[in-house]
This record gives C-alpha cells, sequence and structure tokens, in this order.
C-alpha cells in the first residue's frame, strides 16, 4: 500500500509533551493524529475533548475515544526526562527535523525518540541480512557499508546480531555514518552486547525508535521496526537472507515504499542464499559491487571507493609462509586443503599458519578454515 502524508499542520509549535501522550496511546497514529488536530486545532485540544467529542471524529472508536480521554501528562513528561538525560530528543513527525523520506511513507511514526544527530538522512541505504550469516555475508556486508559510506551515503540498519552489526561497523571503519533502528526503546539496547556499537554510532549518527524509552525488544516490534528501516532510505540491500528471514519483510516495506531492492546473490546450496535469490528472480538488482548500488540510484558522487589492490606481502615471511600466502584467498579453506596444495608437512602447515595469523597476514574460522586477511 503506498501513500504520502503532508504535513498540512504545523504543529512545531505545540508543546511536545501534549504530542508525545497521544503517541503513547494505543491506537493513535500518524494518520488518526492529524485528523484529531483538524478537528480541535491542537493535540492539547485533543487530549482535553470529551469521549463524546472524540467519538465524533472519523476513526475514533469507543477504545481510541476512551484511551485519549484516560492518557497521563505525568507519562509523557517521564518519556521527555528519560529522553534528556540520556542526551536524547524527540522529535514529532511534522517537525523540520524529522527525515522528509521516512514522512512520505503511508504510516510514519508519530515521534521519533533519536540518540545522536539524524540530519543527513537524505541519502541513505538500508543494509539488512542474516544473523548468524556466513564469512562471505559478513565480508560482502562491511565492504558494501564501507564503500558506500565512503561515497557519501549514510547507512541504514537494525543493530541486530549478524549483519546489521557488519553493515554498522563498515561504515564507521570507513569513517561515515551510519543510522541504528531499534524495536526497543532508547535504554533498552537490543542485544545488549551492542551497547558499545550504539555509541560509537552516535558520535557522528544516531540510533532511533519509536518506542518509549523503556520499551522491552518484544518480538512483535520488529516487523513494525522495518518500514522505519526501508522508509527512511532510498534503496535496500539485503545480503543474507533464509526464505522467510526478517530481512525479506524490510525488502517487502521496500517495495510498498517504492524504494530499490537489492540483493548479493550467494551460493545455490547456501540456505541463506534463497531468500536473495528470490528477490533477485522477482526483479531485485542483483548486486556484485558498491558500484552496481550507486548505477541503479543514480546518486552524483564526489568520491568512489577505490579499487581493491592486491595484497601487500610482508618482507619477514619465510619460504613456507610466503608459499602459504600465495594459496590463502578471500574465502575460507580448510587446513587438509591446504596441506595438500603446499606438499607441506601438516606440522609445518599448522606452524606457518600460525605465524601468518600474528604477522596478521591470515585468519582462522571456525573448523581450522583460513582466510587471507
Amino acid at each position: 500500500m503506498n501513500g504520502e502524508i503532508s504535513a498540512n499542520n504545523d504543529t512545531t509549535a505545540e508543546p511536545i509533551e501534549n504530542i508525545v501522550r497521544l503517541a503513547l496511546t494505543r491506537g493513535v497514529g500518524t494518520r488518526l493524529y492529524r485528523k484529531l488536530v483538524a478537528a480541535f486545532g491542537s493535540a492539547g485540544a485533543v487530549a482535553r475533548a470529551s469521549i463524546r467529542q472524540l467519538k465524533a471524529v472519523d476513526g475514533v472508536g469507543d477504545a481510541v475515544a476512551e484511551a485519549i480521554a484516560s492518557g497521563s501528562d505525568a507519562e509523557a513528561a517521564e518519556q521527555l526526562e528519560l529522553a534528556d538525560q540520556l542526551g536524547a530528543e524527540i522529535i514529532p513527525v511534522d517537525s523540520p527535523d524529522y527525515p522528509a523520506n521516512l514522512r512520505n511513507i503511508y504510516d510514519p511514526p508519530l515521534v521519533l525518540y533519536v540518540w545522536g544527530d539524524l540530519r543527513a538522512t537524505e541519502e541513505a541505504v538500508a543494509i539488512v541480512g542474516a544473523r548468524r550469516p556466513t564469512y562471505y555475508g559478513r565480508q560482502q556486508a562491511e565492504k558494501l557499508a564501507g564503500g558506500l559510506a565512503f561515497a557519501g551515503w549514510t547507512i541504514v540498519a537494525g543493530l541486530a546480531r549478524g549483519l546489521d552489526s557488519c553493515a554498522h561497523e563498515g561504515a564507521l571503519a570507513a569513517g561515515g555514518r551510519t543510522v541504528a533502528v531499534l524495536g526497543s526503546g532508547l535504554l533498552r539496547i537490543y542485544p545488549r552486547e551492542n551497547s558499545r556499537l550504539a555509541e560509537q554510532i552516535t558520535e557522528s549518527g544516531a540510533v532511533i525508535s519509536e518506542f518509549p524509552m523503556e520499551a522491552k525488544a518484544d518480538p512483535w516490534n520488529f516487523p513494525r521496526r522495518n518500514r522505519i528501516i526501508s522508509g527512511l532510505s532510498r534503496g535496500v540491500i539485503v545480503v543474507e537472507a533464509a526464505a522467510g528471514s526478517g530481512s525479506l519483510i524490510t525488502a517487502s516495506w521496500a517495495t510498498e515504499q517504492n524504494r530499490v531492492v537489492f540483493a548479493l546473490p550467494g551460493r545455490v546450496d547456501n540456505p541463506l542464499s534463497e531468500g536473495c535469490h528470490g528477490l533477485i528472480r522477482d526483479g531485485a538488482v542483483l548486486v556484485r559491487s558498491v558500484d552496481d548500488v550507486l548505477d541503479e540510484l543514480g546518486s552524483p558522487l564526489t568520491h568512489r571507493p577505490e579499487q581493491e589492490q592486491p595484497p601487500v606481502v610482508p618482507a619477514d615471511l619465510s619460504e613456507p609462509e610466503a608459499r602459504l600466502m600465495a594459496l590463502l584467498e578471500r574465502d575460507p579453506k580448510h587446513i587438509d586443503d591446504l596441506i595438500g596444495e603446499s606438499g607441506m608437512s601438516a606440522a609445518e602447515v599448522s606452524s606457518s599458519l600460525l605465524m601468518l595469523e600474528i604477522k596478521k597476514v591470515a585468519v582462522q574460522l571456525p573448523g581450522k578454515h583460513f582466510v587471507l586477511a
């Protein structure tokens, strides 16, 4: 479903407490909020209206009218206090600081809780994918995020484990901006182990949520959260996704919102490639590199990521170490394959690989697999 909501009512002069109070009311979203403000003149007048008056507005039934009438100014004030303690702010949908891309989706959040700097999100690309990705998926997510961030794009993801985290980290490593969209409140960073990553994101970008400050990460929050990830962005890149993955929900939102859907191809026998291959079959743009994304979105760029350079051979490698380095690739190789290809003994390969790790030439992955660093 597509639709655009224009900001006909300038509510930026409205006390934010009144808007937050309505945002905390079950059943009140942006579309109904605008009807209510049009009927009563302001969010404050809506809060003071009687149940009978509220029910006269199209779309307001008994339950919603009673919820509005029984709303709490104290709860709204508490949200503002909690945001202030964190150094965050609450931005209403009609504020000039609210992202224009997001405002124009069918059902934008009435308010955004923002920790960090949400400006400059007009040129944003989302990167989403599996929670337990392959090494290839991690590598590609970081590479795409870094390249796009270097080219001036803001990278949007969901701070989840796996590829979302890789996307944020890739953008930060390139000195770029990234925005994390939570399925919980700002005071309930989820997953908890990404709390430090969230802090790093706020130094140049933002962590945002439509949920109250202390809201838990309930499972039903995340499909709704995904519409914000796609809504903020001009395109959504799915890196790895199994059939039925939550990342495909984000891709579906992107299609409804007229965003470009991109998908990274993978191995045909990898279940994490099924979702991406299905998207490509159905018309998603196949992504081989950053340039595929840049060419499709047609953004004027002042920078292009440098072409990947061949690895530099350290001067202090022994002959066995140099031989193994020549056999290592960007894709993982098992130690048994390295033994067979090198013609070296198992002991010599093991000791040489250890030295390559120490010299930061090789990286060991689970299952005795090795890749070129």
